[in-house]
């Protein structure tokens, strides 16, 4: 069977169901199976529409969705988005019921769907009544609400059809009660704020009415402008100003990472399930995630938007810095200063290195106060017959010094019963790694650094290059960190592995090799 007849065998026309995607929603079928009388009349557009944001784009906002040759198509995404939407219809009955994050590639028309198709859909139908719009800065949400008014001024059909959304409310002096750029109220009821996510928010009100809809796009600029704590900075105006602005209010997040370690990265993380942060969980935000490339039932491989990137393309460029950053919202291509993808290697056919000796290395954490480092374990191993190191394993945890740190450690030293050494820095604490890691099975050494952070990393990439450490596995999130080092929000995965490393090749300055010095 081609792989032409097998997508015609699970072909669907309704964009609704849930078998829908960017391979298998016939749009031509769909859009056949319309009455198209009713859609001649201002009356049928209204009813067809009500509960089809799909629909209401294709018939109000055809030009938003058009390519270049007057082509329609949907990605994955898009799908999911409109069938999120029209959860809007029904009333929001319980506190944080409808909070959602949508991360998706980068041009995949975030803003163009979740800034005004469906924000105007839900506007027109009456199903959200004050939307109140969020982004990096005011002028980039007085543009996206700049594009909603372009809308309703100059779009003659759904002025036709909405009148009531399409003309400004009026004061009884005739002066308009707002249709400026950062605010529009229509005549039907319907208000529209659009802000900076920095600007004053508290208390956001017309008359009674809060904001019911919160829409969060690209709310962090791009990494050359971003640190750290300013992304813990903008977490916090989520989270005590935006959010509590109206508990029941739907809440929509979008956006594309920037940064390792970001709000949109966290989300990311929640959303594949490889870590859910206190604040997600808490707050009851449920994180989505759209890959570029997505794996059939089959196990073979399609692009999620095959009309614009198809999948030979994708395939093509999925080794750059440029897809896992733009286009998969890995920040593998962070743009660090030492480490690249490229730098790390893997066990070939011949399978792992025989391990000569292994190590555990701790960088610990003082404390597990919020702005804390975090402690961090990697195991390291040495062969002397390929003359290179191993990188088995690194965790970075907030981990409470004292027994509960000793029990982990006790349980990787199980997990990995060649370890002969914990290597422990001491640059902060002293003895007191000592008093917690008493008596254990192997030598616990310790290690006070004398050269600063980034000439150890430049050291420690240098043997990386020239295959003198590989990784028994890809390691995500020790990965992540080398790429964005020494700009990722932490580090102390690169202080641990590299204590290791550099403890099994010792810098050239010191007068012993690697292989006439002991280990231990």
């Amino acid at each position: 069977m081609s792989d032409a007849t097998a997508i015609a065998d699970i072909a669907v026309s309704d964009p609704y169901d849930p078998h829908a995607n960017a391979e298998t929603f016939d749009f031509q079928a769909w859009l056949a199976s319309l009455d198209a009388r009713l859609l001649a009349a201002s009356e049928g557009r209204r009813l067809l529409t009500r509960l089809s944001p799909a629909l209401f784009a294709v018939t109000y906002l055809r030009h938003h969705l058009q390519d270049v040759d007057g082509n329609i198509s949907f990605a994955d995404a898009h799908l999911d988005w409109c069938r999120a939407a029209r959860s809007w219809v029904r009333p929001v009955r319980q506190p944080a019921e409808q909070r959602d994050a949508w991360v998706a590639p980068r041009n995949t028309g975030k803003s163009t769907w979740w800034f005004l198709i469906l924000p105007l859909w839900a506007a027109a139908h009456g199903h959200v009544k004050f939307a109140a719009a969020f982004a990096a800065s005011a002028s980039q949400s007085e543009t996206h609400l700049g594009t909603f008014k372009g809308e309703v001024d100059r779009n003659e059909l759904l002025r036709q059809d909405f009148p009531d959304l399409c003309a400004p409310a009026r004061r009884p002096s005739g002066a308009n009660v707002a249709d400026t750029q950062s605010m529009y109220v229509a005549k039907s009821g319907f208000a529209f704020a659009a802000r900076g996510i920095d600007s004053s928010s508290l208390g956001m009100k017309i008359g009674e009415q809060r904001p019911d809809l919160l829409l969060l796009d690209d709310i962090e600029p791009d990494e050359s402008s971003y640190s750290p704590d300013l992304a813990a900075k903008r977490k916090t105006t989520l989270l005590d100003a935006i959010l509590p602005l109206n508990i029941y209010a739907r809440v929509v997040i979008s956006g594309t990472v920037t940064m390792p370690g970001s709000v949109i990265h966290q989300l990311v993380k929640a959303a594949r399930g490889v870590e859910t942060a206190d604040w997600i969980r808490e707050e009851g935000i449920r994180a989505h995630y759209s890959a570029p490339i997505v794996e059939r039932p089959d196990g073979t491989e399609r692009s999620m938007w095959p009309a614009k990137w198809p999948y030979p393309y994708l395939l093509s460029i999925r080794a750059t810095r440029s897809y896992a950053k733009n286009m998969a919202n890995d920040p593998m291509g962070a743009d660090g200063d030492l480490w690249t993808p490229d730098d790390f290697r893997y066990p070939g056919e011949e399978g792992p290195d025989p391990v000569t000796h292994m190590m555990l290395s701790i960088d610990p954490a003082v404390t597990t106060k919020k702005k804390s480092d975090f402690t961090a374990l990697g195991v390291v191993s040495w062969s002397a017959r390929h003359r290179r190191c191993t990188v088995h394993d690194a965790w970075s945890l907030k981990i409470q010094p004292g027994p509960l740190l000793r029990n982990r450690v006790l349980a990787v030293l199980d997990e990995h019963p060649e370890i002969g050494l914990i290597l422990v820095e001491i640059n902060q604490g002293g003895d007191t790694w000592k008093a917690i890691l008493h008596d254990m099975p192997v030598k616990v050494k310790t290690v006070q650094q004398v050269e600063n952070k980034f000439t150890r990393a430049e050291g420690v990439l240098n043997h990386y290059q020239r295959g003198r450490v590989i990784h028994a596995r890809k390691l995500v999130d020790l990965e992540q960190q080398m790429c964005a080092f020494p700009k990722a929000p932490h580090d102390d995965m690169v202080d641990a592995v590299g204590s290791a490393v550099r403890r099994f090749i010792p810098p050239a300055k010191k007068t012993a090799s690697a292989t006439q010095s002991t280990y231990v």
